[in-house]
């Protein structure tokens, strides 16, 4: 039953929603050992009307377990769309995913997470429905290092073609990132037809002043202290696209001349 707790951890705002009811139809088991767990942590029973009539008013504070676990099931259903987007499945992909869940919840829970991951695979993720309910619940820092890992998991088969590159952009839109945020993360971590301009979210005919307000805007909202609540991994990562911003940088100073 340990397994499932990383489960247990998200049944707070989306077990009643879109991803709540497609995941309730693809586990199985594995969600009655969830609904089991929960029902002896804090808070008691989930199903209880209370609870499920103080999610929608936005009120209730959720615990940073809550939040680090309820990002990892959006990351899972997410990322089923995003390793079917170009019609088949790479391991490389699923690796990206497993070695999240290990970093994060440990070795046993890699079983439960690849179980899921299975069965979303059989199913269609409709992510107009997935994506507003994720936008309505996490902030925007963490939907920003949500959409980071889903790029990743995009490109981890060393591969990037126009059908992944479309669900990222329509999962993006429907988590409420916006479009130049979507751009650049993608240029982050896939360089082909893209460039340092990119990253910044800037145009090459932008002033040398404009270059340094849009490093200092991006360096601020991609800080990883954003992401802090949801673990010292997720924030490794922050920590990662932090760096591609401060490259980008570098790299247009060094092209400019600038000091």
């Amino acid at each position: 039953m340990g397994s499932a707790k990383w489960i247990a951890g998200f049944l707070g705002w989306v077990t009643w929603g879109p991803i709540g009811a497609l995941l309730g139809f693809v586990t199985g088991a594995i969600w009655e050992r969830a609904i089991e767990v929960a029902r002896q942590l804090p808070g008691g029973d989930p199903t209880q009307d209370e609870y499920r009539q103080q999610r929608p008013s936005g009120q209730r504070t959720y615990s940073t377990n809550e939040q680090r676990n309820s990002f990892f099931v959006s990351l899972l259903v997410l990322s089923s769309a995003v390793i079917k987007a170009d019609g088949k499945t790479h391991p490389k992909e699923l690796d990206v995913v497993k070695d999240f869940v290990r970093r994060n919840f440990g070795e046993g829970a890699v079983a439960d997470a690849v179980a899921v991951l299975e069965r979303l695979n059989n199913r269609q993720v409709n992510i107009y429905e997935v994506g507003p309910q994720i936008a309505r619940y996490m902030n925007y820092s963490q939907r920003l290092q949500l959409f980071q890992y889903l790029v990743q998991i995009a490109i981890a088969d060393g591969q990037f073609d126009q059908s992944e590159k479309g669900v990222l952009e329509a999962i993006g839109t429907t988590i409420g990132l916006s479009a130049s945020d979507i751009t650049s993360v993608i240029s982050m971590f896939y360089r082909e037809n893209s460039s340092a301009y990119d990253v910044l979210e800037i145009k090459p005919s932008a002033t040398d002043d404009e270059v340094r307000k849009a490093y200092r805007r991006m360096a601020m909202k991609n800080h990883p202290d954003k992401v802090a609540t949801l673990g010292p991994e997720v924030q490794k990562a922050a920590a990662e696209r932090f760096q591609k911003i401060q490259e980008a940088y570098e790299s247009i100073k060094k092209e400019r001349g600038m000091v």
